[in-house]
């Protein structure tokens, strides 16, 4: 009877562990935004992500703006153009997926107030199998080209 009942319990244990690899989170790795210069109300955040298995990142959203999209920036004739992806971001499996300067991003409109070098602020990610999660976004120089570029490394929050 106790042979059965581990037998039991190892079964439920590689289950549960299946299930768990199956659900498994995105990773959201290198975030940072720049620091706006008086006046501005608009910004960008950058960052990539890695899902294990197939995903999307549906909407993102934060205190520290009004309005946050996810946007893309092309050139076109030598004219630089931002629009909206429509959709949201497909996240193929075990690829990472890098939002950058001149390429995808998040633009936030109507700021709450300026991004300050040195500050962080946080962002929700909306993922169609992972659910909701909230990082820190650390705050780099004005001008800044990366996430290493300035004062942004920062503990992410979960």
């Amino acid at each position: 009877m106790r042979l059965r009942l581990l037998a039991f319990a190892a079964a439920l244990f590689g289950l549960v562990g299946v299930a768990a690899a199956q659900t498994g989170q995105v990773e959201i790795t290198d975030p940072w935004a720049r620091a706006t210069p008086a006046g501005a109300s608009a910004a960008a955040i950058y960052l990539s992500l890695t899902a294990p298995a197939a995903d999307h990142l549906v909407s993102v959203s934060t205190p520290a703006a009004k309005q946050a999209d996810l946007h893309t920036m092309t050139m076109d004739n030598g004219v630089m153009k931002m629009r909206p992806v429509p959709g949201g971001i497909d996240l193929p499996a075990g690829q990472k997926v890098t939002l950058k300067p001149g390429g995808m991003h998040i633009m936030l409109t109507a700021l709450a107030g300026p991004l300050r070098e040195g500050d962080s602020i946080p962002l929700m990610l909306e993922f169609a199998k992972s659910g909701r999660r909230e990082i820190t976004v650390p705050v780099g120089k004005v001008g800044a080209m990366g996430p290493t570029d300035g004062a942004m490394k920062m503990p992410m929050g979960h």
